[in-house]
């Protein structure tokens, strides 16, 4: 629900994080940043998010940089966590970033944009780093690759500071349909039904937990190195197969047969003529078609991030889904 911010005269004169997106990274966010004392303005389309106490919401189309620039007036840090429906990526990102970019220059605010790991294409045996290359061969990789460029070139042109964050495939509270360990696991395993992953299961694969994407988003927000440069945010460098964290989810769930089916390839292309989510799921599906590692390494060395041990965030994700369905 939407929750007026404090109004005192000392109040306004903290220094004021607006975050554009509430979708589960974005409520992340800015839980992470009020758990830091920090003054907050979260942005959306609707006006209403769960967000906690003395945090403000604000409604309003992100594309339009008039709206942006007014909403995140005063603001020292601008948060770029937007996501526009999967299948409508090109038609809604370019402008939704163009519109947050806007609003950070005018501010004269650091913004820190939510990205993923989509520009570097095929991993081809290697562990993706910061340095890795952009190779990407799916149209939303190519998209991403030019709208983290974009941010780059303002960064050096003087025009804004900013600090780019990447996260692998996420999971965690909130991560809901579009999470390979989200919708089609936890809901199943909880009601004894078989859970559903994409891919080879057998592959090795990073995942990042939500609340570990928020608080590494926090730090990048105020961290003096994290300007000008993209970050890999913390994961667990522990890398997993798909099928043992299913099997750690059924462990921690009370049931000791694991029960796990795949979604074959033919079945995405069929399901793919009737659900757009899931036809542009279909370019990424290299991703689990063998082994998917993303080092997190450097932003622990030079931040001092660390990610929150796998078995525990599958707890607290599992805990999250029972508290829903209760």
């Amino acid at each position: 629900m939407n929750r007026p911010a404090p109004s005192s005269t000392t109040r306004r004169t903290d220094p004021l994080h607006v975050v554009f997106g509430t979708g589960a990274v974005g409520l992340a966010t800015v839980r992470a940043l009020h758990r830091r004392g920090e003054r907050v303005r979260a942005v959306n389309r609707s006006g209403r998010a769960p967000v906690p106490d003395g945090v403000e919401v604000v409604a309003g189309d992100a594309r339009d940089p008039r709206f942006t620039i007014a909403a995140a007036a005063g603001a020292t840090v601008v948060h770029q966590i937007l996501n526009p429906a999967y299948h409508r990526w090109p038609q809604e990102f370019p402008a939704l970033q163009a519109g947050v970019l806007a609003a950070a220059e005018a501010a004269g605010a650091r913004l820190v944009s939510m990205d993923n790991v989509y520009m570097y294409g095929r991993p081809a045996g290697r562990a993706f780093t910061e340095d890795s290359p952009d190779d990407a061969t799916t149209r939303k990789g190519r998209l991403r690759s030019r709208m983290a460029g974009e941010l780059l070139a303002a960064h050096r042109a003087g025009r804004v500071e900013v600090a780019i964050g990447r996260a692998s495939d996420y999971f965690g509270p909130g991560g809901g349909a579009q999470s390979n360990l989200g919708d089609r696991v936890f809901p199943p395993v909880l009601a004894g039904r078989p859970a559903s992953v994409l891919g080879d299961p057998d592959q090795p694969h990073t995942y990042s937990f939500v609340p570990d994407i928020g608080e590494a988003l926090a730090a990048l927000a105020t961290h003096p190195a994290a300007p000008g440069r993209i970050w890999h945010l913390p994961n667990d460098p522990a890398t997993r197969t798909t099928r043992e964290l299913v099997a750690t989810v059924h462990r921690l769930a009370g049931r000791p047969e694991v029960r796990l089916r795949t979604v074959p390839t033919a079945a995405l292309f069929a399901l793919g003529l009737v659900d757009r989510t899931v036809r542009e799921l279909v370019e990424m599906r290299y991703e689990f078609a063998e082994p998917f590692v993303v080092d997190s390494s450097r932003f622990s060395a030079e931040l001092g991030g660390r990610a929150t041990p796998l078995d525990e965030a599958l707890d607290r994700t599992l805990h999250d889904y029972r508290t829903a369905t209760a």
